[in-house]
């Protein structure tokens, strides 16, 4: 038989506890500055205790001296006043004399007439979807054909491409092809044109086919020698059409003026307001910070509730009220959603800050610095024998900053330049 006794045991553990006001300061710290003056607002709004303070000096009042108390307690009057107009059913007349058109009341019913909201007076931007649509709806066709423009117009990205295969527009065989093929023609003829192409070279031909249909060259170019004029191989282009070097980089030229992205113009991110948290100027040659306070409301405890907790012969329950109201708040700002007022502009807080990577002698490098060196180094390369990725982390190696060839692609990636082999300029 098992003995079953109390046993004293010892545990150590590690628990993450948040305390209320803990939460409140890290909701705080998320809030950019328009966020943290509407958030005061409603604050203000639901807790009667605290009150904007008005930039005029206000005299500091004694709550504790007994002539002062006697003071305020004879301020309030034994009955308020009547008011005249609690007498008026305002409710009442508007229903009787307005709405029925001042008959008094006489008519007993009344057309209850559907108003649309104010909302729907407001313009709203169109976006690409709204502007496919409207052209559809004017668009004489087939229910059919309708029907899958309808989808396509659903599946589009974007930058306007399509990301629906043939088999998902067909819905299991519920729509032939030829009705696939004619919607797909309905759509990438409705403006912008471009939009429905399934790839790149699909959406410089439609534009092609639109705006310079006699440029035979242009269109061979985009339609067998893409994958060349994105890594610059004229002279191989050139000789493959035999044609001059000369006449394919004006030729070029017109490529490039398409655009490869024609959704995009209706789907912009409308432009954010906002408002600088911090002021950097420079004062006897020194740059310092200077917090934009400015419009910022400036809270304080309602005297009103002050004098309250004052007197002795308050009710405990509203000394309890108050107390539960006040408490103390710590208004802090972090740098996500922070912006700055600069000499160069308006500029995000986190764009000050960035990763650091192991500099020379072990020190921290930016890793902005870092990538404006890997730029430069490719600048200055000489464009018929450009630097691998490899060359560029060797030199960087060498001069004490240590990072790997995989390393190096990345950044440059991030930076939007080609490879070596698309930047090599042939002779």
């Amino acid at each position: 038989m098992a003995w079953q006794g109390l046993k004293l045991n010892l545990k150590v553990t590690q628990k993450q506890i948040l305390t209320p006001g803990l939460v409140q300061m890290v909701s705080v710290l998320a809030l950019n500055r328009l966020e943290l003056r509407e958030m005061i607002n409603q604050e203000m709004i639901a807790n009667p205790v605290l009150e904007e303070q008005s930039e005029e000096p206000t005299q500091t009042d004694n709550y504790s001296d007994e002539t002062f108390l006697k003071e305020e307690t004879e301020k309030v009057p034994e009955k308020p006043e009547a008011n005249p107009f609690d007498e008026f059913d305002v409710g009442s007349f508007f229903n009787q004399y307005l709405d029925s058109g001042g008959d008094g009341g006489k008519s007993q019913e009344r057309e209850v007439s559907e108003r649309p909201s104010f909302e729907k007076f407001l313009s709203s931007p169109s976006g690409l979807s709204d502007h496919l649509q409207w052209q559809l709806s004017v668009t004489i066709c087939s229910e059919a054909v309708k029907e899958i423009a309808d989808s396509i117009i659903g599946n589009l990205d974007e930058n306007g491409y399509l990301t629906a295969s043939t088999e998902e527009l067909a819905q299991n065989g519920k729509y032939s092809q030829d009705d696939l093929d004619d919607a797909l023609a309905v759509v990438q003829d409705f403006d912008p044109i471009g939009v429905g192409a399934r790839d790149l070279r699909e959406c410089l031909l439609l534009q092609l086919k639109a705006f310079d249909p006699q440029n035979a060259l242009a269109h061979q170019i985009v339609a067998e020698h893409l994958k060349q004029v994105q890594s610059n191989q004229l002279k191989e282009i050139a000789r493959a059409l035999n044609r001059p070097l000369e006449v394919v980089k004006r030729t070029l030229d017109v490529i490039k003026k398409l655009d490869p992205r024609p959704g995009l113009r209706y789907n912009k991110t409308e432009p954010r307001l906002v408002e600088p948290d911090v002021y950097f100027r420079k004062v006897d040659d020194q740059w310092q910070a200077f917090l934009n306070e400015d419009d910022m409301p400036q809270l304080r405890l309602s005297p009103t509730y002050r004098r309250l907790l004052a007197r002795d012969a308050a009710d405990r329950d509203v000394r309890n009220y108050v107390k539960e109201r006040v408490h103390p708040s710590t208004v802090s700002r972090a740098v996500a959603s922070k912006y700055a007022h600069t000499s160069q502009g308006v500029l995000e807080l986190r764009s000050f800050f960035s990763e650091s990577v192991n500099g020379p002698e072990g020190s921290g490098m930016s890793l902005l610095t870092l990538k404006r060196l890997v730029k430069k180094m490719i600048e200055e390369e000489d464009p018929t024998h450009p630097l691998t990725d490899e060359q560029i982390a060797k030199k960087l190696d060498d001069g004490g900053i240590h990072v790997t060839r995989r390393t190096v692609a990345k950044y440059r990636e991030d930076m939007r330049i080609p490879s070596t082999h698309q930047r090599r300029e042939k002779s």
